[in-house]
């Protein structure tokens, strides 16, 4: 027996040692040593989104393979219809009265119903009266209430006024006792994602570390884009100043205004910064990513020959040429959609406007006013 086993190991190792090379050679030659989701690097990204909130119950990781493999690579429509047809089954699953048993299960199929809807949104800006860009969101904001509503301490929507609009918010406290003052996490999220986001990313962490957490959006962010229409605005410390007056007035009972920091997720790194400058009762701010110019960003990404017109100030050739690289499918994702969504966001007139636009999201002339550690 025991020659055996010896025997065995020794087939084993010299296996092994057969094959290692094989790996490493095939390893070495592979340019994505990584699994990709999809050939389409804006899309395999895009699908990372809605696998890493699975972890705080914001999908499903079985559904979102299955999608990943159903989508065409690069194609907007397919994967619209794809997250459609998904978010669609999942809110069959929410409603059905067989699964009513268990809350909580009802609860996180509401949170990926969700989740769906705003994958599915996403690619569609291109054109701003595409009709499911509201009704994709108005699912998304159903299904998100009935899952907020189910958690052990129920999440609230809010409104502030501001100057000129309304601030979207959510409120999430991890308590209902409200005699005791919390550290509370103000989030906020960037370029393209929605609040609904920040739950599964930070709010659930925030809860399992005992802070209280609200998210919001401001000019140029989903809710306020749709409903109010308005595009971004640089002087960000307008969105969050209400936020702070909320938080240190009706919730002042359970908000430590000593431990109030302020995150900026992705391009939201920008408008934390600027707010922070602005508005001293921050107690930190936390930037990720850290935006110094929006514009050199953007401009870095165009073609060269896009970069010229751009630099001419020939605004119609270079929205001719911009039109013509969203249109042709070979063009990289990364810039359909960025031009795309750039013009959404920024409420531009059009592609040319919207890099006249970016040039004022820029921290130099006053980085320096931030006072709290960052």
């Amino acid at each position: 027996m025991k020659n055996s086993v010896i025997s065995v190991i020794r087939s084993l190792l010299l296996t092994l040692l057969v094959i290692s090379p094989l790996v490493t050679a095939q390893l070495k030659d592979d340019e994505n040593p990584i699994i990709l989701l999809s050939e389409d690097q804006s899309f395999h990204f895009e699908l990372l989104v809605p696998l890493s909130e699975a972890i705080a119950g914001g999908a499903d990781i079985n559904p979102l393979l299955t999608a990943a493999k159903n989508v065409t690579a690069g194609n907007f429509d397919s994967w619209a219809e794809v997250f459609w047809e998904l978010a669609n089954q999942t809110k069959a699953r929410a409603e059905d009265p067989e699964i009513a048993y268990d809350a909580i299960n009802v609860r996180d199929t509401w949170f990926s119903t969700a989740s769906y809807f705003r994958r599915a949104d996403f690619y569609l800006h291109g054109n701003p009266d595409n009709p499911l860009i509201n009704y994709f969101w108005e699912e998304q904001t159903a299904a998100f209430d009935k899952a907020m509503a189910a958690l052990p301490v129920p999440g609230q929507r809010l409104q502030f006024p501001a100057d000129n609009f309304t601030v979207e918010a959510l409120w999430f406290p991890v308590s209902n006792f409200s005699d005791v003052k919390r550290p509370t996490i103000i989030l906020g999220n960037g370029y393209d994602g929605a609040q609904e986001d920040l739950y599964h990313t930070f709010v659930v962490p925030a809860h399992a570390r005992g802070w209280n957490a609200l998210t919001y959006e401001g000019p140029g962010q989903p809710k306020v884009r749709r409903d109010q229409g308005l595009g971004f605005i640089p002087d960000w410390e307008r969105v969050v100043t209400p936020v702070v007056d909320y938080l240190l007035t009706t919730q002042s009972a359970v908000v430590d205004p000593t431990r109030m920091p302020l995150l900026g997720y992705s391009f939201g790194g920008y408008f934390a910064a600027r707010a922070a400058a602005f508005e001293p009762r921050i107690s930190a701010v936390l930037l990720d990513g850290g935006v110094w110019d929006a514009y050199e960003a953007f401009y870095d990404v165009l073609p060269e020959e896009a970069q010229s017109l751009l630099n001419s100030g020939n605004a119609t050739a270079f929205n001719e040429l911009l039109d013509a690289l969203i249109k042709n499918p070979e063009t990289p994702t990364t810039i359909r959609w960025g031009a795309e969504q750039g013009v959404w966001s920024y409420k531009a007139k059009d592609a040319y406007d919207y890099f006249q636009l970016v040039k004022a999201y820029r921290v130099e002339e006053w980085i320096d006013r931030i006072q709290v550690p960052t």
